[in-house]
């Protein structure tokens, strides 16, 4: 199948030969004062074969987003995909691959030690009755356990 270019880098992608979990740089941009933002896949499940079901991934990105904030002043976003496979996540003048590593590891490891969902109430959040905790928590710790595979992007 041949497939057009888009104006979106994760459509370009070829989703068929990417082997989850990992952590792929996805891209920079460099802004008119010189600020660079750069934006990392962190794919934890294989794409089309496999999703997270939202409860989970909706507390596990609520978990991470004010989690990963505590280990870096340079994040921008943490966002999920709408394919239910992983997040993108956002710094700024920050392109050390190995660090970010160490961020998302110490950060799913406050996950792993969470008691609550943070914002998980209906004034904080748009769809408070759909969270999972123990399902946030069984991603975190099936993504760590493949730490050492988070460098190798495809098959």
């Amino acid at each position: 199948m041949k497939k057009e270019k888009t104006n979106v880098e994760s459509f370009d992608l070829d989703h068929t030969k990417v082997a989850a979990p990992y952590v792929r740089l996805a891209g920079k941009k460099e802004g008119l004062h010189g600020d660079v933002v750069v934006k990392y896949d962190i794919r934890f499940k294989q794409p089309n074969k496999a999703h997270m079901e939202m409860p989970a991934l909706h507390s596990l990105e609520h978990l991470m987003a004010d989690r990963i904030r505590n280990h870096s002043e340079q994040v921008v976003d943490l966002s999920p995909m709408g394919c239910q496979t992983g997040f993108y996540l956002s710094v700024i003048n920050h392109d050390n691959y190995d660090e970010v590593l160490t961020i998302l590891e110490k950060t799913l490891q406050d996950v792993l030690a969470a008691d609550s969902v943070p914002a998980c109430n209906e004034v904080q959040c748009g769809w408070a009755a759909s969270h999972n905790l123990e399902g946030a928590k069984s991603l975190a710790k099936e993504f760590l356990d493949k730490r050492a595979e988070w460098h190798i992007v495809f098959a």
